[in-house]
């Protein structure tokens, strides 16, 4: 597989066809492993965590149903590949930050990745499209268990498997739900609810997870703590919370429509307009601006464009996604100016019932 191609499709998450996808992006369960006879990542040596990747490399090679997954070098990506695959939520930031050898598995179909030598020696992703968590579960419990199959995770009887960072150890695994939250932010409602998520013990997070902000009115919300916690208890906090913050969002959307319908109406079509006819935009604008036309979407406020298209929208109007898409690297004025014909290709052309892809 070849990023260049990765580009051009989408992933799992941005299918848009999952359940309650109108507010839920998606579903992601993360696990994270170590290896029992190596030390932990910072304390590793840089022939350690070679050592480390190459083990695993051969392990993940080994499993006949994963004869189709790509392995990326992400020690060797320039700045823009890797910057590609963290927009794509193929890796995190960490990751793609970090130093000596590390790697990426990616499914084909971008439902998996497994990243080695992340801030543990194995992170194991999943990721479906809406809210699907037991789904996600199942896959991902799977994929643990190929793994686990040919090599010795590190595990202790009391306190289950050892990680890194000491809120991971037991079972290892986060389980975080992708929102869009745009009436909650428009009638304030938004801080009143992450100061309740707070008081029971789950992380709001932005896009891109740990340490990103909020954009586009994109929210992970996630628990914080794995110890003394099974893996369903932990897919249940999560699975009990999703459907009060829909239900909430739902309600807020319900009030725009019936006090404030004029405004509402004018701010999507005022987005929708400045996103087909700007000659430069910025990336946080964009993702604002697609917000809004999102949620317009799902209101039957614009009847000509698709939930998957737009999902499409957002992910190929980031940095690295648009310097791939192009071919080329663009400082950030030129990236502006692209991004703004990217939009106008696809919307305008949208409007005029062609499709934008064989112009």
């Amino acid at each position: 597989m070849k990023l260049e191609d990765l580009a051009g499709q989408c992933g799992e998450w941005l299918r848009g066809s999952g359940p309650e996808s109108d507010i839920v992006i998606s579903s992601r369960i993360r696990l994270a492993r170590n290896l029992a006879e190596f030390p932990f990542i910072r304390k590793c040596t840089d022939q350690d965590r070679a050592q480390i990747e190459r083990v695993l490399h051969e392990h993940i090679q080994r499993v006949d149903e994963w004869k189709n997954l790509s392995y990326v070098d992400v020690a060797t990506l320039e700045d823009v590949d890797r910057q590609f695959l963290v927009e794509r939520q193929l890796i995190s930031r960490e990751h793609s930050e970090a130093e000596g050898a590390r790697s990426v598995a990616i499914d084909p179909h971008e439902k998996f990745s497994l990243m080695v030598n992340e801030e543990d020696h194995l992170r194991i992703q999943v990721m479906q499209s809406g809210l699907d968590l037991q789904s996600a579960w199942a896959q991902i419990d799977h994929i643990d268990n190929l793994i686990e199959e040919q090599v010795t995770y590190a595990f202790h009887e009391r306190w289950g498997y050892l990680t890194a960072c000491p809120t991971n150890v037991g079972t290892g695994m986060r389980v975080s739900v992708m929102l869009h939250l745009p009436a909650l932010v428009i009638t304030r409602q938004i801080e009143k609810v992450f100061r309740s998520l707070h008081k029971i013990g789950l992380a709001v997070r932005g896009l891109y997870g740990e340490g990103s902000q909020a954009m586009g009115d994109f929210y992970q919300i996630s628990n914080q703590i794995t110890l003394g916690r099974s893996e369903q208890q932990l897919i249940a906090q999560i699975s009990d919370v999703v459907p009060v913050l829909i239900d909430y969002e739902r309600r807020a959307r319900e009030f725009l429509v019936r006090e404030s319908q004029k405004d509402l109406h004018d701010r999507v079509s005022r987005a929708y307009g400045i996103l087909c006819t700007a000659q430069t935009i910025s990336s946080e604008e964009t993702m604002h601006l697609l917000s809004s036309v999102r949620m317009g979407i799902n209101l039957g406020l614009i009847r000509d464009l698709e939930i998957p298209t737009l999902n499409k929208l957002f992910i190929h109007t980031q940095p690295a996604h648009l310097q791939k898409l192009r071919g080329v690297e663009l400082d950030t004025a030129n990236r502006n100016i692209e991004r703004a014909n990217y939009l106008q290709r696809h919307l305008r052309k949208r409007d005029a019932g062609t499709d934008p892809e064989k112009n």
